[in-house]
């Protein structure tokens, strides 16, 4: 399959972009300037060298001819970037990874997007698309820390059982990683609000959390 990742000269989406490429997806990094994904591609590729990495760089337009789409912008550019690429993305699973955040003095708070979540603006802006959301509690740092698997759960929800088993087996290829069918895309709005607490856990214990929840017997 191929997948592109727009948004992916940030931290969380080229860090996506290199784990997906390590499990043997090809990948390519999509952003609003070509130059600057190739860019990133490059550094990507020279990080790991030891590494045969399927990766590319293209505008967002080019990127968005992909199997499979994940925006990985800022959360109030998501829609935007959609939209700007909707033609391409018409049946197409894409999947929505950003949270609404803003940090006010020494806590991060939820925010509230048009729709009530990130996800749902996205579906909004590109209606003919299939949109899930997903990979929203995993942090970056570990996430691009190829040389090492990742323990955690990822919750899933879509209007679309079909953008859900199919983001569910994207994930199912990253070692340490389970996918959990969370519904219907109503449910992006606490997924989301909860990367609020999350970084807080971080920020007070000095860590980096994942999400892993007991009592599911699910692979």
């Amino acid at each position: 399959m191929h997948i592109a990742v727009l948004g992916g000269t940030g931290p969380a989406g080229k860090a996506l972009a290199a784990r997906l490429a390590s499990v043997g997806y090809e990948v390519v990094i999509g952003s609003r300037s070509k130059s600057r994904a190739l860019e990133v591609r490059d550094e990507l590729v020279a990080k790991w060298p030891d590494r045969t990495l399927a990766i590319d760089g293209a505008d967002n337009e080019h990127a968005a001819e992909a199997d499979l789409v994940v925006i990985a912008t800022p959360w109030d550019a998501a829609a935007t970037t959609a939209r700007s690429v909707g033609d391409q993305l018409d049946g197409k699973v894409v999947v929505s990874m950003a949270n609404a955040l803003a940090r006010v003095g020494h806590e991060f708070q939820p925010l509230v997007p048009p729709r009530g979540s990130v996800a749902g603006n996205v579906q909004a802006a590109v209606p003919r698309a299939r949109v899930a959301a997903g990979f929203h509690h995993l942090p970056a740092r570990e996430l691009a820390a190829l040389d090492h698997p990742i323990d955690s759960d990822v919750l899933i929800c879509s209007d679309h059982p079909g953008a859900t088993e199919a983001t569910a087996e994207v994930v199912r290829h990253i070692p340490g990683l389970r996918p959990l069918d969370a519904g219907e895309l109503s449910n992006a709005a606490p997924i989301e609000a909860f990367a609020a607490v999350l970084l807080q856990l971080n920020t007070r214990y000095k860590t980096r959390v994942a999400i892993k929840l007991t009592g599911i017997d699910a692979t």
